[in-house]
């Protein structure tokens, strides 16, 4: 059973795969969420070229060698477009079994706790305590997640003293009785971090992500030693040299990888695995309601280390319409819980009417 064609169907922030086998299967998956022109051409150029012609079964097997032979171009990109090859391979595996993809690891069909999280640094504290309360009366959460500092924030803040007012606004609000996270987005230096940190420890909070810039794994390792709430991070990540490194000298508390990102759900596996035999939990990265979503719920499933739930933007489409009507069922959240969609592969149909609104580009045998 041969791989025929690689299609792309996306626009400059998403673009979904489907690959078709020399016996008519086919299965979907999804390069990483934004700037996916980039990333559909070099799926098309880097990827698929690779692919075509080989077994459709050797995922493993792609998921080494296609960066081996692109060795001379590393880099995110590669993988964000690998991971549109190997999220579709998953999906006909899965289809061609009769199961999910999670169930093809042995997994059962399952809810997931959600924390509802927050993307937005330019709302005043008094604004995000009100919403987040009011998500928790129609929908159930009782854990959620803050942004904190700046972005790349060199120790500054948003605006002055927002950090602090942001964490104790919103605890006021929801009480001491739900789980509080935050995220830094690689805003502070160790020094910092740690005085920020301990300020976090005293309102309850128990995770604190990407607390120092992602790349400076020694900075954010002395946090991490230095605080007793969770450091946790590794979203950004994709080079496998920089999870073991992450792993096996405990730079953060959690493991945070992102499907898409990564490389595909078969990379993903092979962190969490990492992480497992560090003795350290995964709670994958899936800030938007693509694909990744749904791949970070079936990860939850199948690994041996998930952490204790599963993250969800709370941010309206209005604010992302390109991930709106892509698939169905959308995971939607009950009682501050998401159930794994049921169903061969993915368990989820792909909606035509997207993909005819939709820029498409195939590589195929000749």
């Amino acid at each position: 059973m041969k791989i025929a064609s690689v299609e792309s169907f996306g626009n400059t922030d998403v673009a979904l795969v489907r690959v078709r086998t020399d016996e008519g299967a086919e299965g979907w998956g999804q390069v990483a969420p934004y700037h996916a022109d980039i990333t559909v051409q070099v799926l098309h150029g880097q990827v698929a070229p690779h692919a075509l012609g080989r077994d459709a079964a050797d995922i493993e097997l792609l998921a080494d060698r296609i960066p081996e032979l692109e060795h001379k171009f590393p880099g995110s990109h590669l993988y964000r477009a690998l991971a549109g090859l190997d999220t579709a391979l998953w999906d006909l595996r899965g289809k061609l079994a009769g199961k999910s993809v999670s169930g093809l690891l042995g997994a059962e069909a399952r809810s997931f706790r959600a924390y509802a999280s927050s993307m937005r640094r330019d709302i005043a504290p008094e604004d995000e305590a009100e919403r987040l309360a009011g998500l928790r009366e129609r929908h159930g959460f009782d854990a959620f997640k803050v942004r904190i500092g700046k972005e790349c924030g060199h120790d500054e803040d948003e605006w002055p003293d927002r950090t602090k007012a942001v964490v104790e606004t919103v605890r006021r609000a929801l009480g001491d009785d739900v789980a509080l996270l935050v995220d830094a987005n690689s805003c502070y230096t160790p020094a910092r971090a740690i005085e920020v940190g301990r300020m976090l420890e005293q309102h309850g909070v128990t995770h604190f992500e990407e607390p120092c810039p992602y790349w400076e794994l020694d900075w954010t390792r002395e946090v991490t030693q230095a605080l007793q709430l969770d450091v946790t991070g590794g979203e950004q990540d994709w080079d496998p040299r920089v999870w073991r490194t992450m792993t096996e000298t405990r730079v953060v508390d959690v493991v945070q990888p992102d499907v898409c990102y990564v490389g595909g759900f078969t990379r993903a596996l092979r962190v969490a695995s990492l992480a497992e035999a560090a003795g350290l939990p995964c709670t994958p990265h899936s800030a938007n309601h693509s694909l990744v979503l749904v791949f970070a719920l079936h990860l939850l499933a199948a690994i041996g280390n998930p952490g204790p739930y599963v993250e969800l933007s709370i941010e309206p489409d209005a604010d992302y319409p390109w991930q709106v009507g892509m698939y169905e069922p959308r995971p939607e959240v009950a009682d501050g819980r998401i159930s794994l969609p049921e169903g061969p592969g993915w368990g989820i149909e792909i909606s035509p009417e997207w993909l005819a609104r939709s820029e498409h580009r195939i590589s195929q045998l000749d």
